[in-house]
């Protein structure tokens, strides 16, 4: 039994896997009741109602917000926590959850999770980095990756698409863009390095996968206080088919267009690319992307 009951916040999304994981939350309460926690749960009809709510649940005083979803729901975390000192605790229950393999926490197993979650919390928390993406005036806090080419396009396109429902709906954007994607000019300045260039794809990434273990960049690291840049250099619409599934391996890594820079500070302008953070839109280029050591507390194993 947990010796020093804190009070914790329970974030669900109930659409978290199209909704499969719907009676995920209520375990995750539940369980921690059992431990001995002064416990509230948020569930909301959507994203933007329960990150309203659990805002005003954290200004009135909460000791940490565990989030039971996705990295949709480790966005709403970061951006409510991060340089707070209020530690995050996961419970994955998304499509994705990249943020939790990331941190070494069972990623497709909930009730696993919530164990996992249980023996962080009898621990102080573990710090890790985060990336602070400013773009005009707004200011937003990225967990995973900030994707600004290829990828970005894709999940653009596949955001204004209503059909289908589920993964197929990237899948279907993909091979859309496919047909008609060219390389874009970018500007990219890496810790006051300012370099020009035509490229396919542009991600600076903070933890090694996005998108459900697409191994992006393999050898990102959350404790190292820095930040990974990815370049794709151009390639023919057949070299980019070529390239695309070895990403899932992490195989693309050697390959000769593939370039990896490594900073605390990314400026990153093309025109006619919207940029996404850990899936959620961020807006259009330009954007300045900031290394953030040690941000964000976290419930996780050592």
């Amino acid at each position: 039994m947990a010796t020093d009951p804190r009070r914790l916040l329970v974030a669900v999304n109930p659409m978290a896997a199209s909704g499969r994981n719907r009676d995920v939350g209520p375990a995750v309460v539940a369980r921690l009741m059992a431990e001995g926690f002064d416990v509230a749960m948020l569930r909301e009809a959507n994203i933007e109602l329960l990150r309203r709510a659990a805002e005003a649940a954290v200004a009135d005083g909460i000791d940490g917000l565990v989030v039971v979803g996705g990295d949709g729901m480790v966005s709403l975390g970061a951006n409510l926590l991060a340089s707070s000192g209020i530690p995050l605790g996961i419970v994955p229950a998304g499509t994705g959850n990249d943020f939790a393999r990331g941190l070494g926490l069972p990623h497709d197993d909930p009730a696993r999770a919530t164990e996992a979650l249980i023996s962080a919390l009898a621990r102080p928390p573990r710090r890790v980095d985060a990336a602070l993406v400013t773009h005009g005036d707004l200011r937003t806090w990225v967990a995973c990756v900030v994707s600004a080419g290829f990828d970005a396009v894709v999940n653009e396109r596949a955001n204004r698409m209503t059909h289908p429902r589920g993964p197929s709906r990237y899948t279907l954007a993909l091979t859309r863009e496919l047909a008609t994607f060219r390389p874009r000019r970018y500007t990219i300045t890496v810790d006051g390095v300012r370099r020009e260039q035509r490229a396919m794809l542009v991600s600076v990434a903070n933890n090694g996968s996005l998108g459900g273990g697409m191994r992006l960049v393999p050898h990102a690291d959350l404790f190292d206080g820095l930040l990974d840049v990815l370049i794709v250099h151009p390639l023919s619409r057949a070299g980019l088919v070529r390239v695309l599934p070895k990403v899932f391996s992490g195989a693309h890594t050697e390959h000769h267009a593939v370039e990896f820079l490594r900073g605390r500070r990314i400026s990153i302008d093309a025109a006619d690319i919207v940029a996404y953070g850990d899936g959620e839109r961020l807006g259009p280029l330009p954007i300045d992307v900031e290394a953030v050591p040690g941000a964000l507390a976290v419930f996780a194993p050592t």
